[in-house]
């Protein structure tokens, strides 16, 4: 365990805005948990890679920085390996490795940014494919409790980039790791059209597993800026799902609206679309922005402030509700200790 007082969180967050803390807490092994102050909810704040955060405000008192890193094939039979993997482990790399040791199933997920113990608490998800159709169990610490809790998969409460951890129980569990059943044989999942494209540009007629995963990459890398450059977390609004009756008065109004059926009663539609639909692809407001390759990435130019890109968010919901009549949802976590947004 690491103790640091005071730190900068601006490195520590992939948007890049200044947020400091009273105290930084890194958990290295799981004996760290054991000696782990109480955690206050009020004030403290779990993180991990920080790929999908917004600190609209200081922390004012510790973060707890979970870096539980490992990873192993626990069993391999019938076609199958479990894998265990820590939640510090980088997701990507994590993707690779397993890719490396003949398995699949993750691929489609490659360059996804963050630290493992971030999938299923958004139960990520990327060109067809979710953590979901992988992920068995999960093992937490419970913070309320101090004491070991492993989660079944109907447990984790997966749906559409949500769990149980995210708005089930927030803040209560400390995800230490997960255990994924992957496939020694390679079936491709191609249902998205711009990934069979890539992929038969690049001229991979039976793909490979790590065809589709270089092909992801590609496409990933292409479409979404590099947090490196230009300061963001990836998609900031999730896609709104609907009925399906008010799906279809709605593309019946707007018929260019892309839209994907989601069982028998549910649509789920493209918040891109309506964003560029309303003039914001590539819009700046100082040096907060949306991206000009993609419009549902937010994006800081280099000294914008977390309020700044909130400010920037709440105009583009602004504008998509009363065109659409459609509420779009942030889909990373905005940290507001101080009621900054109140003001």
């Amino acid at each position: 365990m690491r103790v640091s007082h005071n730190p900068s969180l601006k490195s520590f967050s992939t948007f890049g805005v200044p947020a400091t803390a009273g105290r930084m807490i890194t958990l290295e092994t799981e004996e760290d948990l054991l000696s782990l102050p109480p955690f206050n909810p009020v004030q403290d704040l779990i993180l991990g890679g920080g790929s999908n955060v917004l600190f609209v405000s200081d922390v004012p008192g510790t973060v707890f920085h979970n870096r539980l890193e490992g990873k192993q094939i626990l069993e391999t039979r019938d076609g199958h390996a479990w894998v265990e993997a820590g939640a510090g482990e980088n997701w990507h790399g994590l993707v690779r490795w397993t890719l490396d040791q003949g398995l699949s199933g993750l691929e489609n997920l490659s360059l996804i940014p963050g630290l493992a113990g971030a999938a299923p608490i958004q139960n990520i998800g990327a060109y067809g494919v979710e953590l979901a159709d992988v992920l068995e169990t999960v093992t937490a610490w419970d913070l309320e409790r101090n004491h070991w809790v492993s989660f079944t998969l109907a447990q984790c409460e997966l749906s559409y980039r949500n769990s149980v951890f995210k708005s089930g129980k927030p803040d209560r569990y400390l995800i230490c790791s997960m255990r994924l059943r992957l496939d020694t044989k390679f079936t491709a999942k191609l249902g998205y059209a711009g990934l069979s494209d890539e992929l038969s540009r690049a001229g991979a007629a039976a793909p490979s597993a790590l065809d589709v995963s270089d092909a992801v990459i590609r496409l990933r890398q292409r479409r979404l800026p590099d947090p490196a450059v230009s300061g963001n977390a990836g998609s900031f609004f999730k896609n709104p799902v609907l009925d399906r009756d008010r799906a279809e008065s709605l593309t019946s109004r707007f018929p260019q609206l892309p839209a994907w059926p989601l069982g028998e009663n549910a649509v789920k539609v493209s918040a891109a679309w309506m964003i560029e639909h309303c003039g914001f692809k590539g819009r700046r407001a100082g040096p907060a922005g949306v991206s000009d390759r993609h419009a549902l990435v937010l994006v800081n130019h280099g000294s914008a402030s977390g309020k700044q890109i909130f400010q920037l968010a709440v105009q583009i919901q602004t504008a998509i509700y009363s065109t659409f009549g459609v509420l779009l949802e942030p889909e990373p976590r905005i940290v507001d200790f101080k009621g900054e947004l109140d003001e």
